[in-house]
């Protein structure tokens, strides 16, 4: 049995290409309506998912963010670990992601600190295989390791990013991968202190583990993440900058969402993630990794 030694929040989660495999995604989740009943986290779960999948959408950047945020995910893992590879989403929340992977043929454990959040998701799943493991991923323990774990918008969350991706390797089988997402560092704009130059982490523990972007503690840079993954046993396989301050309406932008056709900002988006790399990290709002863990010899 493996334990997965850390805390982890529940965090909300959250490209374009033209991979078959993603090209259309929640086709079959069913689509529930809200009812006066449901638990207070079942209800904020249903208000995120009206912009992250159901509509209308109110708030444009996020959703396309969002949206940028999950091809980008699934283009990752759906690249470098096909199915019907064993995948565990950590801190999943209302299990969009974990919805989307069984639905393409992973086998899927759904896991979020908040238990109640299981029958959340159970409402609209409708197909592939999909377990539930929920509870504080630092202290669960599983039979087998993983082909796949994704840590989405997590890692900035917490006090000590190096030790959690080092928890988060020891989950993953010899060949396996990790896919992880989170805001860039490198983003001209960005203020919060560098893990690096951070003498003492330990004094952001009593903070950490906040959910959205208040919670946000250290943000990693290009640098910290390769260094990260060799302490771990990981080799960065692949690293991606994408969503420009158009896409998500920042720096004011927000106002032109309002009249720009969605293909144009799409058309915009594509084009800022072919920029060179020491560009991308100073304009891009989010950087994607995918981590492989290499063959024991």
């Amino acid at each position: 049995m493996y334990p997965f030694a850390a805390r982890v929040l529940v965090i909300r989660r959250s490209c374009f290409f033209t991979s078959n495999v993603v090209s259309e995604l929640h086709t079959s989740m069913r689509k529930i309506s809200p009812k006066d009943e449901w638990p207070g986290s079942w209800k904020d779960s249903y208000q995120f998912d009206i912009e992250e999948v159901f509509g209308p959408v109110s708030n444009r950047g996020y959703a396309y963010a969002y949206d940028v945020r999950r091809r980008k995910t699934l283009e990752l893992l759906t690249r470098g670990l096909p199915a019907p590879a064993k995948v565990l989403d950590i801190a999943a929340a209302q299990g969009n992601f974990s919805l989307s992977l069984a639905e393409l043929g992973y086998q899927v454990t759904w896991n979020d600190l908040r238990d109640e959040l299981a029958g959340y998701v159970k409402l609209k799943h409708t197909s592939g295989d999909i377990s539930y493991a929920p509870g504080n991923a630092f202290e669960l323990y599983f039979n087998d390791l993983f082909d796949g774990v994704l840590i989405t918008e997590i890692i900035e969350h917490v006090a000590h990013p190096d030790n959690f991706l080092a928890a988060t390797a020891k989950l993953v089988r010899p060949g396996g991968c990790i896919v992880m997402t989170t805001p860039n560092g490198g983003h001209f704009r960005n203020s919060l202190p560098k893990f690096s130059d951070c003498a003492d982490p330990s004094i952001y523990e009593s903070v950490q583990f906040k959910p959205d972007g208040d919670g946000h503690i250290f943000l990693l840079h290009k640098e910290e993440i390769h260094r990260f993954a060799t302490a771990s046993g990981l080799i960065v396989e692949e690293l991606q900058f994408f969503t420009n301050p158009l896409t998500n309406g920042h720096m004011k932008t927000f106002h032109l969402l309002r009249i720009l056709p969605r293909r144009l900002v799409d058309a915009i988006e594509a084009g800022t993630q072919m920029l060179p790399t020491k560009a991308a990290e100073l304009v891009l709002l989010q950087v994607g990794v995918r981590f492989r863990k290499p063959l024991e010899v």
